[in-house]
């Protein structure tokens, strides 16, 4: 097998934290750097830029928005950001202090959907600034990434060793995992419908089918601290290991591979199919990676539990 061709461009100095990663509506990368307080921009090939908001803000997750600006969380100054891709910035505050915001997602209904890790609430946000809290049924659940479906969201309960859908309505049901203390972070809704998670402590990759059976895939290197994953076009799930300096695959038939990034601890985070549809991974030390996709053929064995889908 041939790996895949991986290349480095700095965008930042080693101390500003890139973090999270998406393509915005305007062809370019957009990410967070949570050190130093700034969103930056990059198109393949040219200079990177970015926008600078209060330095101790921790921006942290960024996400097209549905009026075709980007949306982002703020986690230490408790805000909801949205910048325009002429870069204009507008912060909205949440109602529920120190809350935490992490995760933050697009939804159906045309509203931005976060998570209040603090709190123990899943957030809404019109893009009129109107936000709407919907309490989980779990306390110290320490609810992380967010992802849209075609008609709820899906969420990680780091803490609860679970995921959860909330519906358009608030209605939240959730899905424990058959691993204990796995400690889910990362997740990504796949074209199919399957939704895709990371297992941070458990070094696995799990997926829930439509049907609702969970699968788990245990990666080569339990210590990998698997954190992001996003879904390709074909359906394959593609994740960050934090712990390891390595990004990895996974098919839907238990096909994984895993790959060494060039830089030494260079810290991967967030991950997203970039405008030229290779993966992009940010680097906490100050770098976007592109990672070019390639076949892979390692078949792990994987462990499978049936649960009934709420939806």
């Amino acid at each position: 097998m041939t790996p895949p061709a991986i290349e480095e461009y700095a965008v930042s100095g080693r101390d500003s934290g890139p973090y999270a990663i998406t393509t915005g509506p305007d062809g370019a990368l957009w990410f967070t750097m949570v050190h130093s307080g700034r969103i930056g921009r990059l198109i393949p090939g040219q200079e990177p830029t970015s926008h600078q908001l209060a330095p101790d803000s921790g921006p942290t997750v960024i996400s097209n928005g549905p009026d075709g600006a980007l949306w982002f969380t703020e986690y230490q100054a408790h805000r909801i950001g949205r910048i325009t891709t002429a870069g204009r910035v507008t912060e909205f505050e949440l109602p529920t202090a120190e809350c935490g915001p992490f995760g933050i997602a697009a939804g159906p209904d045309g509203a931005l959907w976060f998570t209040e890790t603090a709190a123990d609430r899943i957030g809404r946000l019109t893009t009129d600034g109107t936000v709407t809290e919907y309490p989980l049924p779990r306390t110290g659940a320490f609810p992380s990434a967010i992802a849209a479906a075609g008609d709820a969201m899906w969420f990680t309960l780091n803490q609860a060793n679970a995921i959860g859908r909330v519906d358009m309505y608030g209605s939240i049901t959730v899905h424990e995992l058959p691993t204990e203390a796995a400690a889910p972070v990362g997740i990504a809704v796949s074209p199919d419908g399957s939704v895709w998670f990371t297992e941070i402590a458990a070094g696995q990759i799990g997926r829930m089918a439509p049907a609702g059976r969970i699968t788990e895939y245990p990666l080569p290197d339990p210590s990998a601290r698997p954190h992001a994953v996003t879904t390709g076009a074909d359906g394959t799930a593609w994740f960050t290991e934090w712990g390891a300096n390595r990004v990895g695959s996974v098919t839907s038939d238990g096909t994984v591979a895993v790959h060494d990034l060039p830089t030494p601890a260079s810290e991967p985070h967030g991950i997203t199919v970039g405008p030229d549809g290779a993966l992009w991974t940010a680097l906490e030390t100050g770098a976007l990676a592109r990672i070019e996709p390639t076949t892979t053929s390692t078949t792990l064995t994987s462990k499978n539990t049936e649960q009934k889908n709420a939806s």
